[in-house]
């Protein structure tokens, strides 16, 4: 079975596990009427609140993970 069959036959939650420990994705969000980027994990844990876009996506590479972003 090569590659893409394998693909094919994994089950909805093995799929949604796919990437979990190479992506973080970054988000906009407010904390006391500021505004900040918080950090989540790929299965929508928040895992940091940065005070700026550029450190959050500092501080994801860090961590050796692939920063996305969410609109």
């Amino acid at each position: 079975m090569n590659a893409i069959e394998k693909l094919k036959q994994i089950s909805s939650t093995e799929f949604a596990h796919l990437g979990m420990q190479d992506v973080a994705y970054i988000r906009p969000v407010r904390v006391n009427d500021e505004a900040a980027f918080a950090i989540y994990a790929a299965d929508g844990t928040q895992v940091a609140v940065m005070s700026s876009r550029e450190v959050a996506i500092a501080t994801v590479r860090q961590h050796e993970l692939e920063p996305l972003s969410v609109h």
